[in-house]
């Protein structure tokens, strides 16, 4: 049965989707069974992927709100063990529309037909939207863990801290067996005093749950997207391929 991971930060630009993308392509290139369910409205992940957006039929908001099979969402990718459900700018107008369907203080149940395809899949990855909204409540509702990406500075600190109150939440009312799968250092600079400040501050407090290997700051990562590739496929001998390698082998040895 597949493992689902959530990808979440409330704060953009810290690498979230870049990283969901490359951890589920270089998984794939493990010989794992990958679905990605991109369930952020900018669809970027989607983008990332070489989705092309005019061709989709159907796209998770039709799952989440319109109720249809998830299976006719997936999307086969032309990377390795990798299938998506895609997103479109549809979805922007879902925080209300799963509001109104989940009711006040329910659970939201809009992903609770990845039971149905569980058992193809080794791991199902989420990339949620930069926002603590209903979308991303959804996600962590059905996860089995989270990954924090985020990048070493003192706003990400903060925001750090309203993501674990909403995780401690969530875990209170709707899925106490979510996990954190790990925080994972993005856009990483380790000559500099800053980054060295915020990774000592972030050891004295959850050691244990940052991933080994940071993702380095690169050119050829911030590219890739545009050529609809992961780094794993664009560059597979850059230095971030090989990182983004290492933290899905950290992953697999979690979940063995």
């Amino acid at each position: 049965m597949a493992r689902v991971i959530a990808f979440s930060n409330q704060k953009g630009g810290v690498g979230k989707t870049t990283s969901c993308v490359n951890i589920a392509a270089a998984l794939g290139k493990l010989g794992k069974r990958v679905l990605l369910i991109d369930l952020d409205p900018q669809g970027n992940a989607t983008s990332g992927l070489g989705v092309e957006k005019k061709n989709i039929k159907h796209t998770i908001y039709d799952v989440l709100v319109k109720g249809e099979s998830i299976r006719d969402g997936i999307v086969v990718t032309k990377f390795k063990n990798l299938h998506m459900v895609p997103s479109t700018v549809d979805l922007a107008g879902a925080e209300l529309e799963l509001r109104e369907l989940t009711g006040e203080g329910n659970r939201p149940n809009g992903l609770a037909v990845v039971e149905e395809i569980k058992e193809n899949y080794d791991y199902i990855l989420i990339d949620c939207p930069p926002s603590l909204g209903m979308l991303t409540l959804t996600a962590l509702s059905y996860a089995d863990g989270v990954i924090i990406p985020m990048q070493c500075e003192f706003f990400s600190l903060e925001g750090l801290s309203q993501l674990l109150v909403t995780i401690k939440r969530v875990r209170q009312h709707y899925n106490q067996n979510l996990q954190i799968t790990g925080i994972l250092l993005t856009m990483f600079n380790g000559r500099l005093t800053l980054t060295r400040q915020v990774v000592d501050e972030l050891k004295k407090y959850y050691a244990d749950k940052i991933f080994k290997t940071p993702i380095s700051r690169s050119v050829k990562l911030s590219e890739a997207p545009s050529f609809g590739a992961p780094i794993c496929y664009y560059d597979p001998t850059s230095k971030c391929a090989e990182e983004y390698k290492a933290v899905a082998k950290e992953i697999i040895k979690q979940t063995v």
